[in-house]
């Protein structure tokens, strides 16, 4: 019965080390996201799909430019913990045509997420 306790406890202290690791990597990389200001001028006509993953948070966005605007963005994937209110930044996007919106707060990183998305998403669209 020692024997199994021990097992336990060894398992749970190296569940609790890998995801305290995983969490310092999805830190990093949340606060590692820089939002570019992207010129729709330089951005093509079509539907861009791109995600972006931070281990706990990922997003899958679809972008609709037409004429150099954004006329929607679809939030096709968003796997998150707490940060369901960023839902509304796709819409926040299409509204200002910016990527430069305001994060949505207590939900930052999904947030952040979202728009690097959106962000790669235009990219693959200039000089297209």
């Amino acid at each position: 019965m020692k024997k199994l306790a021990w097992i336990l406890l060894i398992a749970g202290v190296s569940l609790t080390l890998n995801n305290c690791k995983a969490f310092k990597e999805y830190k990093a990389r949340v606060a590692a996201i820089e939002i570019e200001n992207i010129d729709l001028q330089q951005v093509s006509d079509g539907e861009y799909t791109e995600s972006f993953d931070a281990i706990f948070v990922k997003a899958t966005v679809k972008v609709v430019v037409k004429d150099h605007r954004i006329k929607s963005i679809d939030l096709v994937e968003h796997n998150n913990g707490k940060g369901g209110d960023a839902e509304v930044i796709p819409a926040n996007v299409v509204k200002a045509q910016s990527l430069q919106v305001d994060t949505i707060s207590g939900a930052t990183a999904s947030s952040k997420v979202i728009l690097e998305a959106i962000e790669l998403a235009l990219k693959k669209g200039i000089n297209k």
